[in-house]
């Protein structure tokens, strides 16, 4: 069976408090385990300077040995030791080369042990004898680089598994966190199918008698009575119209046709003009021809969403502009305007745009499901105590 959309819009905001909580979840797990990478970057590195410094202070030893064994054979034998493990090098007491067979130039004689830029490492012994004038003997050998590359392995790996393992950890406790919201979303949602059931009844009766009544016969008193009266019965019929929509109608099948949209807009501005002219606000159409194939009922949600926002959210003696063209329609009021911290959140569903408008905040959630279904781009703009425009363009 086929969920509803208000299903789905219901999930779709379950989704985004998912994905923030996992995105914000996840980047505070890389972090932790970047530190510790770190960390354990730093002992793999020290312990394999550590074993480095046990095997080069073996081989200096040896070293030192024969250049003593050299300083007193000097001058009938001149050859300076060398060995295949490694190159070595010796320098005075002012750091000036007596002899040297290192391939880096780079040299610390204040540390013992040390990594140079181009991958060599140098261990410093210091003589307590001067041995052919030499006060330090540095030896050299190539850092292969296994250590890091299994260092790196490790990281990767575990890493890689230890994010996987918190995401998914992650991912059951935020939904054992969203499951009272599910509970409280369920129930909304069940309270709106029945509301829009009971409201179909009353509200039909109300709008077919009002359009019953002869105006002309009436007193003033009663005609501004029956006209405050319409007001509110279409205010319920445009709730009770997306209701309809949010629950039942979506959810069947329906046909497209072509359809002049500049047709149904002046119908949708007659319609509305009730509700303006009860806040005193002036309509100003500028209305091309323009022809779409869609679903006539869908596509008029649209345009009365659209309008009943401009009329809800727009000053007393204010204007709603509506401007269509062949390939996008603009609704523009003069009213209150949204925050623009604000703006990418009122296509949500049951989101409003203050807290002292009625309805239940499901009118541009319908217009985007629509116009998503259709292909079609919105662009919101809007500023405070400015107004807002809304631009459809297809």
């Amino acid at each position: 069976m086929l969920r509803s959309k208000v299903t789905n819009s219901l999930l779709a905001n379950e989704k985004k408090s998912l994905h923030r909580f996992l995105m914000l979840y996840i980047i505070m797990i890389i972090s932790i385990i970047s530190l510790i990478s770190i960390y354990y970057y730093q002992y793999q590195k020290q312990l394999m300077m550590l074993n480095k410094r046990v095997i080069l202070s073996d081989y200096a030893s040896e070293q030192a040995r024969k250049i003593k064994t050299l300083h007193f054979l000097f001058p009938e034998q001149n050859t300076y030791p060398r060995d295949d493990r490694f190159v070595s090098a010796i320098y005075d007491l002012e750091y000036q080369k007596i002899f040297s067979l290192l391939k880096s130039k780079e040299i610390d004689f204040n540390k013992e042990l040390y990594i140079t830029k181009d991958k060599k490492i140098h261990f410093v012994k210091v003589f307590d004898d001067y041995y052919l004038g030499a006060k330090y003997l540095i030896l050299e050998i190539d850092d292969d680089g296994l250590w890091l590359r299994y260092t790196w392995q490790d990281i990767i790996f575990y890493g890689g598994f230890g994010i996987l393992i918190f995401s998914i950890i992650g991912f059951f406790l935020l939904n054992l966190f969203l499951s009272p919201m599910k509970t409280s979303l369920s129930i909304l949602d069940r309270f709106i199918k029945d509301t829009t059931h009971e409201l179909n009844t009353p509200l039909s009766a109300i709008l077919t008698n009002i359009e019953m009544i002869d105006l002309d016969k009436t007193s003033e008193d009663n005609r501004k009575k029956i006209n405050r009266i319409n007001i509110a019965a279409k205010t319920v019929s445009v709730l009770y119209n997306d209701l309809t929509y949010a629950t039942l109608e979506n959810n069947m099948h329906s046909s497209n046709e072509k359809i002049n949209l500049k047709n149904i807009i002046k119908e949708r501005v007659e319609y509305f003009d009730i509700l303006a002219k009860s806040k005193e606000i002036d309509f100003s159409l500028n209305l091309q021809d323009s022809f779409l194939m869609v679903n006539k009922n869908k596509f008029t949600r649209v345009i009365d969403n659209l309008i009943s926002n401009a009329i809800k959210y727009n000053r007393r003696k204010g204007t709603i502009s509506i401007r269509l063209l062949r390939n996008s329609l603009t609704v523009e009021d003069s009213g209150l305007g949204i925050e623009s911290n604000k703006l990418e959140y009122i296509f949500d569903r049951y989101s409003r745009f203050n807290s002292s408008e009625g309805g239940f905040g499901i009118g541009l959630s319908i217009v985007k499901d629509i116009i998503n279904e259709y292909e079609m781009d919105i662009k919101v703009n809007s500023q405070i105590n400015k107004g807002t425009s809304i631009t459809i363009i297809w």
